[in-house]
C-alpha cells in the first residue's frame, strides 16, 4: 500500500510516498481503507521536528503523519464486535493516517452518522475536541461572556466561533479581511481585521482569549482581556511566552494539549449530524500530494480544514 512518510525531520519536500506492507491485525482491531486524513498545524511541526509531536516520534523514523482520519472498515479482529466491513468511521490515531490503509484499535473510532458527510468526519476530530476543550475545560466559558478567537477561520477556530455561540456567547473573532464574512455566517458577534489596530484598540475588553496563533501575536492581544479574565493558548511551541506574559497582567492563563475523548466526540460529530455545527473543508490534496498540502497548512492563512485523500 502507498503511505506518506517521513525519514527524517525537515521541509515539506521530506514527505515521501513509499509502498509498504499491510499492517498485521491483532483480536481488538480494525483495518481501514483511509478515505480522508486531516492535515493539521501539528502535522507539519511534527514533520520540521518541532514541539510534542516530534519528541514522541523521533525514535521512530521513518514515521507517517496524520492524526485525524476517516474511513471504510476491510476487515476486523476476532474480538471486535462494535463495527462490521463497510462501516464509515472516523476518530483520532496516533499517526499513519497519511496511508492508504491502516489498523486501528476498535475503540478509537466512531460511526460517521448518515446525515454526515465523509469529509466534515475526515476534518472534525482534533480541531473539534481542540476547540470544545479550549473553550470548556480550560476556558471555563460561559453563557453572557465575550471571547476572543484568534484565527478564527481556520481548522479550530471556525469551529470554535460556532461552538462559542451555540454556549450563548459573544464572540469576537479576528480573522482576514476575505474571511470577514464566512466568519459572521458561523455567528460571530464582531468580526475584526487583525491587523487593523484602529479597530482592535476600540475592541471592548473580553473575559476569555482563545489564542491559536501564539508567540509575540498572542502576546499582543493580551491588552483586550478584562482585568482577572483568561487566556488559554494552543500553540505548544509559545505556550510558555503567552502565559508568562499573561501572568504578569494579572491573567489567569493555560496552554493545552487536547486529550482523546470518545463521548466528546460523539457529542460533536451529532451536532454536525443535526446541522448545528459546520466543518468547512476548503482543499482536498491526493494523498500522492502530501507536500502541496503541508505547504499550504504552513502558510497560516487556509480557511477550515485541508484533508488528504485516500
Amino acid at each position: 500500500m502507498k503511505q506518506l512518510v517521513i525519514e527524517a525531520f525537515g521541509g515539506p519536500e521530506q514527505l515521501t510516498l513509499v509502498e509498504t506492507e499491510h499492517p498485521p491485525l491483532t483480536a481488538s482491531q480494525i483495518r481501514l481503507k483511509m478515505h480522508f486524513a486531516g492535515v493539521n498545524p501539528v502535522d507539519a511541526k511534527t514533520r520540521a521536528g518541532l514541539g510534542w509531536g516530534a519528541k514522541a516520534v523521533k525514535d521512530r523514523l521513518p514515521w507517517s503523519p496524520g492524526f485525524e482520519v476517516m474511513g471504510e472498515v476491510q476487515e476486523v479482529g476476532s474480538e471486535v464486535c462494535r463495527f462490521m466491513s463497510g462501516d464509515r468511521v472516523f476518530g483520532l490515531v496516533s499517526g499513519g493516517g497519511y496511508g492508504e490503509e491502516l489498523v486501528v484499535d476498535c475503540n478509537e473510532m466512531l460511526p460517521v452518522p448518515e446525515a454526515v458527510s465523509d469529509e466534515m468526519a475526515a476534518g472534525l476530530a482534533l480541531a473539534g475536541l481542540t476547540a470544545w476543550q479550549g473553550l470548556t475545560e480550560h476556558g471555563g466559558l460561559k453563557a453572557g461572556e465575550r471571547v476572543l478567537i484568534a484565527a478564527a477561520a481556520g481548522g479550530v477556530g471556525h469551529l470554535a466561533v460556532q461552538l462559542a455561540k451555540d454556549m450563548g456567547a459573544t464572540v469576537v473573532a479576528l480573522g482576514s479581511p476575505a474571511n470577514h464574512d464566512f466568519l459572521r455566517s458561523l455567528g460571530a458577534d464582531e468580526v475584526i481585521d487583525y491587523r487593523d489596530e484602529a479597530a482592535l484598540n476600540a475592541l471592548a475588553p473580553v473575559d476569555l482569549l482563545f489564542d491559536l496563533v501564539g508567540g509575540t501575536s498572542g502576546c499582543s492581544l493580551l491588552s483586550h482581556v478584562k482585568s482577572g479574565g483568561r487566556v488559554v493558548t494552543v500553540p505548544t511551541i509559545t505556550a510558555d511566552e503567552v502565559m508568562a506574559a499573561a501572568r504578569r497582567q494579572g491573567l489567569t492563563a493555560s496552554g493545552m494539549l487536547k486529550t482523546n475523548d470518545i463521548e466528546q466526540l460523539e457529542q460533536l460529530v451529532q451536532a454536525v449530524a443535526e446541522g448545528r455545527l459546520k466543518v468547512e473543508v476548503s482543499q482536498v490534496f491526493p494523498l500522492a500530494d502530501g507536500v502541496a498540502a503541508h505547504r499550504q497548512i504552513e502558510t497560516g492563512h487556509t480557511r477550515g480544514k485541508i484533508l488528504l485523500q485516500g
